[in-house]
């Protein structure tokens, strides 16, 4: 099925954008920026300064999107971005990403070796779609079995618990503690994709799932103004 997120990027990209990309729920709907994706990893800022103290290479970036992440490391150690859309990949391969592959970031041991990497990263609440608890803790053993001994990593997510995250379009209550959901489904040049699930964590709960995965959470850092609800959290091996 094809993907109107990735056909939207591929497009804006080569300037043949013809519509803007629309999120649905029902028959509301949400004009979603693109700009974003293709803005400038700018570690001088407090921010992205605190993203790359935690990261080394050889470094795995999940979920690459545009390659904006990727573009920035793979001039300081080796860099390997993963999507599963080609349209994402072709995208990135022509914004310069050396080293940009068609893989799964939820089936990493089909892809790459026992210690493949000394760091990783999933930025854009990708590790979201593991879609439970359980997915998560899967997600984390592949990790660690595909990472060294002493690596680290960096996620994100969007905190359930907080009213920013609450208002968004495709918000979904959930009645226990520290879960939600997110139902996204996307619309571009009368394309409809298929609905994304998204299960939202708290970091407590994050810090729950990591148990028995060869992980422990390291330091967890929130955004700042109009991205308060977003957390990012370090991860290292124990």
């Amino acid at each position: 099925m094809s993907s109107p997120f990735a056909q939207a990027i591929y497009d804006a990209h080569f300037d043949d954008r013809r519509r803007p990309l629309v999120a649905h729920d029902g028959e509301e709907t949400e004009e979603h920026s693109l700009d974003h994706y293709f803005s400038e990893f700018s570690p001088e800022a407090g921010h992205d300064a605190w993203l790359e103290s935690w990261l080394d290479g050889p470094v795995l970036d999940m979920g690459a999107g545009a390659g904006r992440h990727a573009l920035y490391f793979q001039d300081r150690f080796e860099t390997v971005a993963i999507e599963q859309s080609d349209l994402l990949v072709e995208t990135m391969r022509d914004r310069g990403v050396e080293d940009a592959r068609q893989a799964d970031m939820f089936a990493l041991r089909e892809h790459f070796e026992r210690d493949r990497f000394a760091s990783a990263l999933a930025i854009g609440t990708q590790t979201s779609l593991s879609g439970s608890l359980p997915g998560l803790r899967r997600f984390l053993r592949d990790l660690a079995f595909v990472t060294t001994p002493d690596a680290t990593a960096v996620v994100d997510g969007f905190d359930p618990e907080h009213e920013v995250t609450k208002a968004k379009l495709d918000y979904r209550a959930d009645p226990a503690r520290g879960l939600a959901y997110r139902v996204l489904q996307y619309e571009y040049d009368g394309t409809l994709g298929a609905p994304w699930l998204y299960r939202l964590f708290t970091p407590d709960r994050v810090r729950e799932a990591v148990v028995g995965t060869g992980w422990e959470v390291a330091e967890v850092k929130y955004g700042d103004d109009d991205w308060s609800h977003l957390y990012e959290i370090a991860l290292r091996k124990r």
